[in-house]
């Protein structure tokens, strides 16, 4: 297979070209299969910590977009030995179902879970039913994906996370220099919350039940008494332990006031001890 340094060159060559302009480059789908392979091997990220601080690898998702234009849209059939039954299914032949195998070490419960080629869910990740992970996610040891998750493309999951049922975070494929989504060691992601537009949750914070973070609603943290946002330059942060739930904040003006109206607004109201880490306590036995 073709050097990390070699792949790396290829690829930025190859990222300007359109569809059109690839076929005249035979040589580009042997070149993203290399780099496939690194994807599911977790060799290679969308994005990276480096000194502290979370950086996109802009080549690789420049190769994750070579792939869909390098792809054909191509019919394909999941079947079920048990039953006969299964599912058709039209996608490009660059990214079709990865295929998992017991020496991946990732338990994956039945019932219509289904991981994308060319992302990484390290040994000892679980998949509740029926849950999805997008091209480009990274999904780090001991997580819990439960029923009706979704990883979107390129997300960062890091080691110990809990994402309860119905939560989505939501994938940064493009533009390709934007920060994807990243969920650092630790987080406890309660249910039916969404996590999307690049924001990063450092470790060991706990997302209460139903919270939505992105990049235009303001975060108040009544703890240290400061607000957090996105800014053109930087992500919407959630710092390391901050215990964030769904709030509200007063509208102002005659009519809002009138009608008891309020927006609603995500609100860190503490930092974790040890009656929040007894709360958040994962259950080994499920893994």
């Amino acid at each position: 297979m073709t050097s990390y340094a070699s792949l790396k060159e290829e690829i930025s060559g190859l990222a300007p070209l359109s569809a059109v302009q690839l076929a005249d480059y035979p040589d580009a789908r042997r070149v993203f299969d290399d780099f496939k392979k690194l994807l599911n091997a977790g060799t290679v990220r969308a994005a990276e910590k480096k000194e502290g601080e979370w950086q996109v690898n802009l080549w690789v998702k420049e190769g994750i977009l070579l792939g869909m234009r390098l792809g054909r849209l191509v019919e394909s059939h999941l079947v079920f030995p048990e039953t006969g039954g299964g599912f058709d299914f039209f996608d490009k032949d660059t990214y079709p179902l990865r295929r998992m195998t017991l020496e991946d070490r990732v338990r994956i419960v039945p019932g219509g879970s289904a991981v994308r080629d060319g992302s990484y869910l390290a040994p000892s990740v679980v998949m509740m039913p029926p849950a999805y992970v997008n091209v480009g996610a990274y999904v780090d040891e001991g997580t819990m994906i439960d029923s009706h998750a979704l990883v979107g493309s390129c997300a960062q999951v890091g080691k110990n996370v809990h994402l309860s049922a119905g939560v989505q975070v939501g994938g940064v494929l493009e533009p390709v220099g934007a920060v994807p989504v990243i969920i650092e060691d630790d987080v406890m992601v309660g249910g039916n919350c969404g996590i999307y537009e690049g924001t990063i949750v450092k470790e060991r914070a706990v997302i209460g039940t139903g919270v939505i973070l992105n990049g235009s609603t303001p975060v108040y943290d009544l703890a240290l008494e400061t607000v957090y946002r996105k800014t053109s330059g930087h992500p919407l942060v959630i710092p390391a332990g901050a215990v964030v739930v769904a709030g509200s904040r007063r509208m102002k003006g005659d009519f809002a006031l009138e009608h008891g109206l309020s927006l609603y607004t995500p609100v860190i109201i503490k930092y974790r001890d040890e009656k929040t880490d007894s709360a958040t306590a994962l259950e080994q036995a499920l893994r």
